[in-house]
């Protein structure tokens, strides 16, 4: 007799197929029956999903969760979301290879900080733990936690480095023939063991956090094309994954390395990647050029599999100050970013010397005025930078005046004008503004002035929002939908205060709702079976035999969730600071791990944390009819790709 039976559910098997309404039985931890009238005895837990959607737990292919784990391996944030796989090890930083703590250095600290928006504390929390030094190590380290979700790594590129030739040389020279040889071993090792795949970065915001490496670029960022292609070669051969990122600056570099996913040029297809297509508000010609050049590399011409990933949201980031996700752009954000968060007096020197000022300013008011050609660039949403720069677009969420709260910084900035021009007896809003309003120059001329003074008043006292790319919905549901791209780039684990996209996947599922179950049953197969597939995991499809990893969903929750209205910060005691989460109230109903409840109506399980649900997933641990009805999935969502 089943352990569970969900009775009555419209049940999605994650293959793109039809919803149908039926009974799903669960008996040791395995779907054991789907169909209608299943029999129960009185051991059996039935579960009424009358109205509810029924689904594979979910996959997010982009996490920084590395760190999480080893603080709380339950991951709940990421399970109460109906998330039941994560894919960790990304961007190129991980822990695989221990804390790598060598002459000084602490490479988990230097890496995560800056490039993740991590609390330095607890990073070194983190390394403390890390008493392993070797790939499979690390696997037999992640088995023995209590997960909650199941667990896929990735051979991250900037800790291989480092394993081998330390993080000095790894951003300082170029690594030996030797040192090459002996990289590519250790990934050949790790693709045996089960890993993923590997990923790279390109980035070129993405720095190292201590001294005296503050200047410096995470170190895979200095690899060469020949190290590249010889490291992916290995991958190529296992028919594992690369994940990168792109050098977004540089469309012959992205190019020339994104060409190694082309199998007519290499002899077999690299399946790759990349972050991400987003529909910048800078620039509205970069997601075309993205998706013609996934196009292209899938061409026959080419023969490659690659895919951008998609973001199933607005990108809305918080900053705190001058400091966010993308300030390490722009060099003048990028000296006070450098510092240390609590170091408000090395700020406030840089943000009063007359040379960065000058530079701040030719930045900030850049295309804003004038007949050039930069202004023209600006009126075409044509520039080269990811932050608008706009007063418009920047959000007040916190500061030391509580009327600001809430409108954008162009309506005090405008209050202000309007204060200075008529010699304070009109525009401000009270006293306590017109009393900061007198500490401005006069007059203050122009927005730039405004924002620095800001910053020298404020610094991360001012808490700003800003939605920098994807706010058109439209568009995002062609990406989301489009046949050379993955949904993903959720960044959960990482960005803690400024970004929150644990619930990404439930968004995309909102995204398809109103067009019907059609292609509902296509969001869910793109969030499961379609990853699943893309990185070769034994995961994301329900059916008779499979781990009974699924989630309940609540359709009318879904509907009328706002996403951009449950924002809220809490406090995580594992990190030591506050959080930015978006929890849909009411919309996951209930989340089942390897046959066992973890998440219903509202609360965890009574053992969720105390004991162990997921495993760690290894690309080389399913059967060869896993793979054989993966394929026949993905020719029946192809030949229905007319829906989108």
């Amino acid at each position: 007799m089943p352990d569970t039976i969900y009775r009555n559910a419209l049940f999605f098997d994650g293959t793109g197929a039809s919803p149908t309404r039926t009974d799903i039985a669960v008996s040791a931890g395995r779907i054991s029956a789907v169909g209608h009238m299943l029999v129960a005895d009185s051991h059996t837990t039935e579960i009424d999903c009358n109205g509810m959607w029924l689904m594979p737990g979910l996959l997010d292919i982009h996490t920084h969760l590395d760190l999480e784990l080893e603080l709380d391996p339950a991951l709940p944030e990421v399970v109460r979301h109906g998330t039941t796989t994560v894919v960790i090890g990304n961007c190129s930083i991980g822990v695989t290879y221990g804390n790598q703590r060598r002459e000084g250095e602490d490479p988990i600290v230097d890496c995560f900080a800056r490039v993740e928006n991590m609390p330095k504390t607890v990073l070194a929390k983190v390394a403390d733990a890390c008493d392993w030094s070797d790939s499979q190590s690390y696997l037999d380290h992640l088995s023995g936690l209590k997960l909650g979700p199941n667990v896929v790594p990735l051979i991250p590129h900037s800790m291989l480095r480092i394993e081998v030739m330390g993080l000095r040389d790894s951003i300082s020279r170029r690594p030996t023939r030797r040192e090459r040889a002996r990289m590519e071993r250790l990934v050949d090792a790790g693709m045996a063991q089960g890993y993923a795949g590997f990923s790279t970065d390109a980035l070129p915001f993405h720095f190292l956090a201590n001294d005296p490496h503050k200047k410096r670029k995470i170190p895979t960022q200095y690899a060469s094309f020949r190290e590249l292609k010889q490291l992916t070669g290995v991958v190529r051969r296992y028919g594992r994954v690369w994940q990168a990122t792109p050098p977004k600056d540089d469309v012959v570099d992205a190019v020339r390395s994104f060409l190694l996913t082309s199998g007519r040029l290499f002899g077999r297809p690299l399946k790759t990647t990349v972050l991400a297509a987003i529909d910048l508000q800078t620039n509205r010609a970069a997601v075309s050029m993205c998706l013609m050049l996934s196009a292209m590399l899938n061409s026959r011409l080419l023969g490659g599999m690659f895919r951008f990933q998609v973001l199933a949201a607005s990108f809305r980031i918080w900053s705190d100050g001058a400091i966010n996700p993308i300030a390490d752009e722009i060099p003048q954000l990028r000296a006070l970013n450098e510092l240390e968060l609590d170091d408000r007096a090395g700020r406030a020197r840089i943000l009063n010397d007359p040379e960065w000022i000058a530079g701040f300013r030719e930045m900030w008011l850049k295309g804003k005025s004038g007949w050039t050609f930069d202004r023209l660039r600006r009126l075409m949403r044509q520039e080269e930078t990811v932050l608008t720069r706009s007063l418009a677009d920047m959000k007040v969420a916190e500061c030391p005046l509580a009327n600001w709260q809430g409108e954008t910084l162009l309506a005090p900035y405008e209050r202000l004008v309007r204060w200075q021009h008529t010699k304070g007896r009109q525009g401000a809003a009270n006293m306590a503004e017109a009393a900061f309003f007198a500490t401005f120059p006069d007059p203050v001329g122009d927005d730039a002035t405004f924002i620095l003074h800001l910053l020298r008043q404020w610094d991360t006292d001012l808490r700003w929002e800003t939605t920098f790319a994807n706010r058109d919905p439209a568009q995002l549901k062609k990406l989301l939908f489009n046949p050379q791209t993955l949904p993903g780039f959720n960044d959960s684990g990482a960005h803690l205060a400024n970004i929150a996209f644990y619930d990404g996947n439930l968004r995309f599922l909102k995204i398809a709702q109103p067009d019907g179950l059609e292609k509902v049953a296509l969001a869910v197969h793109r969030l499961t079976g379609l990853p699943a597939d893309f990185f070769n995991l034994n995961a994301g499809r329900l059916r008779v035999g499979a781990q009974a990893d699924l989630c309940v969903i609540d359709p009318e929750a879904l509907r009328r969730w706002n996403p951009e209205a449950t924002y809220e910060f809490v406090h995580r005691s594992e990190f030591g600071c506050r959080q930015i989460i978006n929890r849909p109230t009411g919309v996951v109903r209930h989340v089942m791990i390897a046959g066992q409840p973890v998440w219903t109506e509202g609360r965890y399980e009574p053992d969720f944390g105390t004991t162990r649900h997921g495993r760690v997933l290894r690309a080389n641990d399913h059967p060869l009819e896993h793979q054989q009805a993966c394929a026949v999935d993905e020719r029946v969502v192809n030949n229905s790709a007319t829906i989108t």
